[in-house]
């Protein structure tokens, strides 16, 4: 290994989602910024979303207050209501600096021949409120952000870096953040950046789970470092499936967007006959959790592998014009979605838990922040609705980088950072450790911490998760960090925040259905676990 390099900036951004480059962009016109992204500057969920993001543009059929009690009714009795309001609120301005960038939304020309935005409708939305570009918004905000992220003078990225651990200063009664320890994967060697201060955009922790719709990159880093550095998480136990995962050997990870059922696609049997009127008045329109426990329940009813997802009643230019993604990725397998149904299963896809922090960004220790999945705001309560989370990205991005700029004259330096120690370690020729603990790990949380659980299942992941743990922290000691050492301790940690938060409540909510408590208390109240 190579020794040991010191960076100094302003602003450090872990992450380069939507949230970490919002934010980025946010401050780069006032401070220096240096963004830590673990793979390439584009990777990450956000390319991935296919859906679109939620805001009230059309005034005279819709309300910030409607989209406020829809996503109090998606969450379940546990969404912050401030929270919500506050997010809905800002989304119409934050869509508008989006487009500014140059994020190309879908137009459309009204009844007069005046071009509007095209509005597209999801689960769990009364309105058409969905901004959208195609079924490839993420994509679309990935690159538009990327774009002005790599012309920006005061950003400086470091691609292929892991982060592993925060510095904080602890001698006081309150923690402040100094700076962070990043393992620079190109060269093989850790590196210490200082900073006044440190955001985490890390994005979520689905990959603790064996099925996911979410890229290889999300593995709890934000939530596993913050909790080590002494910080309070909520809610982990409302982890979200996403129904419409496409069920093929050839594209795992590939989603199909809710908007398909918003627009007209229907949930099917094997044998061809719908099952989601059985389950909720709303039907293909219910909420994500409802739609993705009937979808369980009827695969496990049946010992079905898939269940599947028709449009193709619908015209075939309609499909391929609002899905073109889909449909060519699709028919690259053989799948035309015109003609047949689509093979679908549920898949771990979104933490709607995470780090606590303020409407600002601001978590329990001094200059940290947490933004977008990596977060815990009180928006999403016991499930997230659909298009509020790319949403959620850019709101806080804003609010945080309008509370660092407020300060960063005044902050003082940080000290001296300790350099990294690893004179007592040696190269590992135990890979296969990692890679055993790895899978048995995300097969565990998937049969024991899935969609349904009990009391029983959570206990016995509980065990194993421990035992994992000992076996991880002793190997950590030993060996030189890796790519896969990192992420599996930080899944490890992760996987043990969700398992006891799940412990905790007893009561079946959103997200969180176990067998040995099937009803809803009523009194519900955030889970909240405390380093």
């Amino acid at each position: 290994m190579n020794s040991n390099k010191n960076h100094h900036t302003d602003v450090v951004v872990i992450g380069s989602g939507a949230a970490g480059l919002s934010l980025a962009l946010s401050l780069a016109n006032h401070c220096h910024v240096t963004v830590i992204s673990k793979g390439d500057l584009k990777e990450g969920s956000t390319l991935y979303a296919q859906g679109g993001i939620a805001a009230v543009f059309d005034k005279k059929n819709d309300s910030i207050e409607s989209h406020v009690e829809d996503t109090l009714a998606a969450g379940a009795g546990l969404c912050d209501r401030e929270a919500v309001h506050y997010t809905a609120s800002n989304a119409k301005n934050c869509l508008k600096w989006l487009i500014e960038q140059g994020v190309p939304f879908d137009v459309e020309f009204d009844s007069k021949g005046k071009e509007r935005f095209h509005l597209t409708r999801e689960g769990g939305h009364s309105h058409r409120r969905i901004l959208h570009a195609a079924d490839a918004t993420g994509k679309a905000v990935q690159t538009t952000l990327v774009s002005q992220v790599q012309a920006h003078s005061q950003i400086k990225v470091l691609e292929q870096h892991n982060a592993i651990d925060l510095i904080c200063d602890k001698n006081n009664e309150q923690s402040r953040v100094n700076g962070v320890y990043v393992f620079n994967r190109q060269e093989d060697c850790v590196e210490t950046i200082s900073a006044k201060f440190v955001a985490l955009a890390t994005g979520g922790a689905s990959k603790v789970y064996l099925y996911t719709s979410n890229p290889d990159v999300s593995s709890g880093d934000g939530i596993a470092m913050a909790w080590r550095a002494g910080c309070k998480v909520a809610n982990m136990e409302f982890n979200q499936f996403h129904p419409t995962s496409l069920y093929h050997p050839e594209l795992q990870n590939f989603l199909i967007t809710e908007a398909m059922r918003g627009e007209g696609a229907l949930l099917k049997r094997p044998d061809g006959t719908r099952f989601m009127p059985d389950f909720d008045k709303r039907e293909e329109l219910a909420p994500r959790d409802i739609v993705a426990r009937a979808i369980d329940y009827e695969m496990k009813r049946l010992g079905a592998n898939c269940v599947y997802l028709d449009i193709s009643h619908k015209d075939k230019d309609f499909i391929i014009e609002h899905f073109p993604t889909i449909y060519a990725k699709c028919l690259s397998v053989g799948l035309d979605i015109t003609k047949e149904a689509i093979p679908v299963v549920p898949a771990a896809h979104y933490t709607c838990g995470g780090v606590i922090t303020d409407f600002n960004g601001k978590t329990d220790i001094d200059n940290l922040y947490a933004v977008g999945e990596v977060a815990y705001t009180g928006l999403h309560g016991a499930n997230r609705m659909a298009s509020n989370s790319l949403l959620e990205c850019i709101v806080f991005a804003h609010a945080a980088a309008k509370d660092i700029l407020a300060k960063i004259k005044t902050s003082s330096e940080p000290p001296q950072l300790p350099e990294w120690d690893e004179s007592r370690v040696s190269d590992s020729d135990e890979e296969v450790v990692i890679t055993h603990n790895w899978h048995e790990l995300r097969l565990f949380m998937w049969d024991y911490v899935g969609i349904v659980r009990s009391t029983k299942r959570l206990e016995r992941a509980l065990r194993r998760v421990e035992l994992l743990q000992q076996e991880i922290h002793e190997y950590y000691a030993h060996f030189r960090v890796s790519n896969n050492l990192l992420e599996l301790r930080n899944l490890v940690q992760v996987a043990e925040l969700i398992i006891r938060s799940a412990l905790e409540r007893k009561e079946s909510r959103g997200l969180h259905y176990t067998i040995d408590y099937p009803e809803q208390s009523e009194s519900p109240k955030p889970t909240i676990l405390t380093p």
